[in-house]
């Protein structure tokens, strides 16, 4: 039995991927500011519909080059960190005023790749993707090119993108290109080639499809989407390539355009859980009072008041095991303090944290979005 296409209107946070070549004209330098305006309406729509919307788009440097009057052809890296800085202003305004059309507002999240690698960072940009969504807002995100250097770079947004839905436990992760899904041999070079519509799962022959070809203007080609395809399905969140061509393309998707699904057997809550409890190696331990038992138990947070001993080093956002009064384990989670504030306010009430630590921490020590309780 083959499996259907999902929907659009299934899913309840989104990631649409923009890059550059989509949004930004390169021979006029400026924003297709009727494509976006589309998008816009196409984003405003979902947005009604209660859906949270994360936009990751590309096109600081090439706007920046393009007010700055720089020469076509490659930049040097002190050039395109100048450009990506005067472009990123420019982006965020463009974002900000065609959102602002249909009343919302947009918030500028800059991030770099070590952002989503080191734990602490990811936490911290994670809590602001979330006030953000919470507050109605959508986050536009783009790589800081004004501080990555080659080395410690995404370098293309595909990845990017894969990495932000991730964090932000998005189910569907939307890649704007542009083509309209991935095909079994490059087309319009031949009249054989056939687009994929739904891959269940990334294999090596779906990766021998993937050609590198890109756009002057964005740095990825399909490998790039290949790849974000096994971040993203991998932690749970379906993952469509769909033509940014057109306008209106995610009303496109909706309506059932062109594009290629790929799926996730799993979902972003569980494929975190599992990654918490089997994939990270605990850097100490919390000891709890029976009553938290009782809270862990019951689905709630963790919270400083339950707690009674602090075992080991470690640092805010690192893997802790959480165990009862008699020492059998009763959780794994990610620690909101380092040990030394946590064994400062274990014991004590929320409320106090500030007085304490001479800043308003976290309620929790461990978030219930952070903590997996049992292990079978």
């Amino acid at each position: 039995m083959s499996l259907k296409s999902p929907a659009l209107g299934d899913f309840r946070r989104i990631v649409v991927k923009v890059g550059s070549s989509l949004l930004v004209d390169s021979e006029a330098g400026r924003v297709k500011e009727d494509w976006l305006a589309s998008l816009a309406e196409d984003i405003a729509s979902l947005h009604k519909k209660t859906r949270d919307v994360l936009v990751v788009s590309s096109g600081a440097i090439a706007l920046g080059r393009a007010l700055l009057k720089l020469p076509k052809g490659p930049l040097k890296l002190e050039d395109s960190q100048g450009a990506a800085a005067v472009g990123q202003i420019a982006l965020a305004r463009t974002w900000a005023e065609a959102l602002s059309r249909h009343g919302i507002a947009a918030g500028q999240v800059l991030v770099t790749l070590q952002d989503t690698e080191e734990r602490r960072r990811y936490l911290n940009a994670r809590s602001t993707i979330e006030r953000l969504l919470a507050w109605r807002s959508v986050p536009v995100i783009n790589e800081n090119d004004t501080v990555a250097t080659n080395e410690i770079r995404y370098g293309d947004n595909d990845r990017l993108a894969a990495r932000v839905a991730t964090m932000a436990s998005a189910d569907l992760l939307v890649l704007l290109s542009d083509v309209d899904g991935l095909y079994d041999a490059p087309p319009g070079k031949t009249t054989k080639a056939n687009r994929i519509p739904l891959v269940e799962r990334i294999t090596p022959d779906i990766e021998a499809m993937a050609g590198a070809a890109g756009s002057e203007l964005s740095r990825g080609g399909m490998q790039t989407k290949i790849e974000a395809g096994k971040i993203a399905t991998q932690a749970g969140t379906h993952m469509v390539i769909a033509s940014g061509r057109i306008d209106h393309p995610l009303r496109a998707v909706a309506d059932g355009a062109a594009c290629t699904w790929f799926l996730t057997g799993a979902n972003p809550v569980t494929a975190r859980k599992r990654w918490i409890a089997g994939s990270l190696e605990p850097k100490g331990s919390l000891v709890i009072d029976k009553g938290a038992v009782a809270a862990l138990n019951s689905g709630r947070s963790l919270l400083p008041a339950g707690v009674i001993k602090i075992e080991g080093a470690f640092a805010r956002g690192d893997a802790v095991v959480i165990r009862g009064p008699d020492g059998a384990e009763v959780a794994r989670g990610l620690v909101a303090y380092d040990a030394e504030d946590a064994d400062k306010i274990k014991g004590r009430s929320s409320s106090d944290v500030l007085v304490i630590l001479g800043f308003a921490g976290r309620a929790e020590m461990v978030h219930r979005d952070h903590l997996v309780v049992g292990r079978s």
